[in-house]
């Protein structure tokens, strides 16, 4: 007797659903469409930074402090520098979805792994996993970021590593309650039934039908690595051979009653890019979630 399939799942399991019909309740969200419309507009933006700005970004390229639309070669003017705010916007695109992407794949896996492993293995595993997950919890994040990035060294890779390790408790308890819910229905049972390696039923029939919750919780992560990024850049330890909508926003502080376009051009990206993700994540949440099909 073969091992049982998705056949073999429950209709209300999520990996039964056809991605049809996932597109079909995505697109009812139109919040969501209009996320993702956006999300697409700042990828593009990054991919094509290196065409449309060639040069350094952090290099002095005219007068210090001219205006949005002042001047053609500088649509949304120069800061207190003289650089270029469209080209350290494009290419502070590219750090700033880079970093999310990244922190949000690191928590995930690390999230994923925590909360499938204590919950299959139970017991004092665990135990000892929830209480270590709980730690992570109380500790605040962006003092932790802080604290690695100030030992580690501002770097790119070291802000991305320390947004992923505060990133991934809410994803482990998710997955922990999943893994819960699936641990005694029927298809596990006869996955057991017929032989199979217990974790091969968990990474193979288990994980698959865990997953889109999880997804939509990890694209809320790639939300909050964005802000963690841009607090750090804020306050002046990001890594300073990148362009960052963060260190741009601290570097024009200075300047909020004079020039407060240095500081408002950069929120904005911030703020729309958040606000992007998070409707994209609310319309994954719609179409993923099977007590909402009928909303």
């Amino acid at each position: 007797m073969s091992a049982p399939s998705a056949a073999t799942i429950p209709a209300g399991a999520p990996a039964a659903r056809r991605p049809d019909a996932f597109a079909v309740r995505f697109a009812r969200n139109r919040g969501a469409v209009a996320g993702a419309l956006l999300l697409l507009l700042v990828a593009l933006v990054a991919a094509s930074a290196d065409w449309l700005y060639p040069v350094n970004p952090l290099r002095i390229v005219g007068a210090p402090e001219i205006w949005p639309f002042e001047s053609w070669r500088y649509p949304l003017g120069t800061d207190s520098m003289g650089r270029d705010i469209a080209a350290l916007i494009a290419h502070g695109a590219r750090a700033t979805l880079l970093i999310g992407l990244v922190a949000a794949a690191t928590a995930t896996l690390i999230g994923v792994t925590v909360g499938a492993a204590a919950a299959w293995a139970g017991g004092w595993i665990d135990e000892g996993l929830m209480r270590l997950t709980e730690l992570f919890q109380i500790i605040p994040n962006v003092v932790f970021v802080l604290t690695v990035v100030s030992v580690l060294g501002p770097r790119i890779e070291n802000i991305t590593l320390a947004v992923g390790v505060v990133s991934w408790p809410p994803i482990a308890r998710l997955t922990r309650a999943e893994f819960l819910s699936f641990k005694e229905r029927e298809f596990v049972q006869a996955c057991r039934a017929v032989g199979m390696n217990p974790w091969r039923i968990a990474a193979a029939e288990v994980l698959p039908n865990a997953l889109p919750p999880v997804i939509v919780m990890s694209s809320l992560v790639v939300a909050g690595a964005i802000l963690y990024e841009s607090v750090v850049s804020f306050l002046g330890l990001g890594d300073p051979n990148i362009a960052s909508w963060g260190r741009l926003v601290g570097e024009g502080r200075s300047l909020i009653r004079s020039s407060w376009y240095i500081c408002a051009v950069p929120g904005v990206a911030i703020m729309l890019t958040v606000l992007s993700l998070n409707l994209v994540g609310d319309g994954l949440n719609d179409a993923l979630n099977p007590k909402l099909q009928k909303r």
